[in-house]
């Protein structure tokens, strides 16, 4: 590997890396205390400020899923479900135009050969079908969301699929643990059980679209 492309890959993986350990260092990783002293009853400001570290914790890799469970926290089911979701496809898009930006030669000339019987299938997949492939990776309450948002892209997914999918995909479990955060606010249980069916519901759906597309 020539010093530029693992400069540019370090570049890569140290920068998000940072932006993770500077919001742990500051005490900014939210929970509920924070919300209740920051966001709620807030106002404009309160959803402002959900809106832009939600984002930020989703683009350094935190669990997307947390960020949908503070927002029902802070807002309810419905509020806190559109707030969570925006943030999720903001913070995605800041990791994927990263890698756009940083790695996208570095994967191409590198990657695609050292690790190409895992990761070709998948590439091409999704070079083929970015919006199918996409949705039903998203679909699952597993995987790494921020490895798939520099893998996208890194590789020259297109980014308008790619985001719209995204942002369609997230949508079942940011209901289902915002419903969840509510549940907890406010002791609901109708609000978990209903979360959970939800969840059920999103894993059939991502199990049947990907015995559609046998590519990956």
């Amino acid at each position: 590997m020539s010093p530029a492309a693992l400069g540019r890959l370090l570049l890569l993986v140290l920068g998000l890396a940072s932006v993770g350990w500077i919001l742990r260092e500051l005490g900014a990783v939210p929970g509920t205390e924070w919300v209740d002293a920051h966001v709620r009853g807030q106002g404009v400001r309160g959803e402002a400020a959900f809106l832009l570290l939600g984002a930020v914790m989703v683009a350094a890799g935190l669990p997307r899923q947390a960020v949908a469970f503070l927002g029902g926290y802070a807002f309810g089911a419905a509020l806190g479900s559109a707030l969570a979701l925006l943030a999720q496809a903001g913070g995605s898009g800041i990791s994927f135009f990263w890698a756009r930006a940083i790695g996208r030669r570095w994967t191409e000339d590198k990657l695609a050969g050292r690790f190409g019987a895992r990761l070709r299938p998948l590439v091409e997949s999704m070079r083929r079908q970015p919006f199918g492939t996409t949705l039903a990776l998203r679909l699952f309450p597993v995987g790494n969301n921020l490895a798939l948002n520099l893998l996208a892209g890194a590789v020259g997914i297109p980014a308008g699929p790619f985001l719209l999918a995204s942002t369609l995909g997230f949508l079942p479990q940011t209901v289902v643990f915002s419903l969840l955060g509510k549940g907890v606010r406010v002791d609901g249980a109708v609000q978990v059980a209903l979360s959970l069916l939800m969840l059920a519901a999103s894993v059939g759906l991502g199990l049947w679209m990907m015995r559609r597309n046998r590519h990956f």
